[in-house]
């Protein structure tokens, strides 16, 4: 559920979707790390002014956490 509203949604905001690719790796039970890979040309509008867009996404993500109960981290990083 989670990637793929982060797929969904991260494609709206980048001039490359077709790069865009989500990585989630289960550090624990209860916490989970999520990987944003983009074109590197998109990095800084996924990151946004001032960070705003990629707490925004954190933001939305934390909701996540009230249903499913994990925690989750965010991270972007260029695709290679």
């Amino acid at each position: 559920m989670v990637d793929a509203f982060l797929r969904s949604y991260t494609q709206l905001l980048v001039e490359h979707p077709e790069d865009i690719s989500i990585e989630i790796s289960e550090m624990d039970e209860n916490f989970d790390e999520i990987t944003i890979f983009a074109n590197s040309e998109d990095i800084g509008k996924l990151i946004g002014k001032q960070g705003r867009m990629i707490n925004s996404i954190k933001t939305v993500i934390s909701g996540c956490k009230a249903k499913g109960g994990k925690n989750y981290r965010v991270n972007v990083k260029p695709a290679e």
